[in-house]
């Protein structure tokens, strides 16, 4: 049995206070998703018990045959992967801003770490660690670089900037490990599909660079730009 437990800031306010002090500091990490996996014998039937008899739906499969699917109850999403049933079979997986940050981190802090963190097939830049009694964690972070490739044409366009603003831009494909024309290509596409470009981590640094660059104007500064 799998029990997750989601604790409510304030309602545990009468626990005493303890410091954790770590041999090494650990990164501010923000976790954006969290995952329970669980193994199943047979894939499809499971699917199928918990589409038509629980009410979820299915997300994804992965595979061929498919061997792994996501499931979701509204904005909820497990995992689904077929082996074995058992405790070393499941895992807890962590959706996270930075995971060769934190990955880093928890080596130095002698975690035990059963899978080096690497780019995954299916997506995703994991590791997989296990705690003090054995259970499996798994940390992550999307990238995008799975799948067939786009052959594309690059132009060149002529593009005037605000200065401030320019310079916010470099530092943050900077910050990405992209080009300024890649970054902004990013920025593009997810507008385009109504989909948040940045990260929660990714959008506090540029809080910080706004403050780095004197930008002053919200999103809509534009329409009142007047060049001098």
């Amino acid at each position: 049995m799998v029990v997750l437990i989601i604790m409510v800031e304030g309602i545990l306010d009468h626990v005493d206070e303890k410091i954790y002090m770590t041999d090494t500091p650990l990164p501010v990490t923000e976790c954006e998703k969290m995952h329970v996996t669980l193994p199943v014998s047979d894939l499809a039937a499971a699917i199928d018990f918990y589409v038509t008899k629980l009410g979820f739906r299915l997300g994804f499969t992965w595979g061929e045959p498919a061997t792994f699917a996501g499931i979701t109850l509204g904005k909820m999403e497990i995992f689904l992967k077929e082996d074995t049933p058992g405790p070393n079979a499941g895992a807890v997986v962590f959706m996270v801003s930075d995971a060769d940050e934190l990955y880093a981190s928890h080596r130095a802090n002698g975690v035990e770490v059963v899978e080096e963190i690497g780019d995954r097939a299916y997506g995703i830049r994991d590791y997989l660690v296990k705690d003090l009694y054995g259970y499996r964690l798994v940390f992550g972070h999307p990238i995008y670089n799975v799948g067939p490739k786009i052959r594309i044409e690059r132009v060149d366009v002529s593009v005037r900037l605000e200065k401030r603003l320019a310079g916010l831009l470099q530092d943050l494909a900077e910050y990405k490990r992209m080009t300024v024309g890649s970054c902004l290509e990013e920025m593009l596409l997810h507008t385009n599909d109504g989909v948040e470009p940045h990260t929660a981590s990714q959008l506090k640094y540029i809080a910080e660079l706004k403050k780095k660059h004197g930008i002053d104007y919200d999103s809509h500064g534009s329409y009142r730009f007047v060049e001098e």
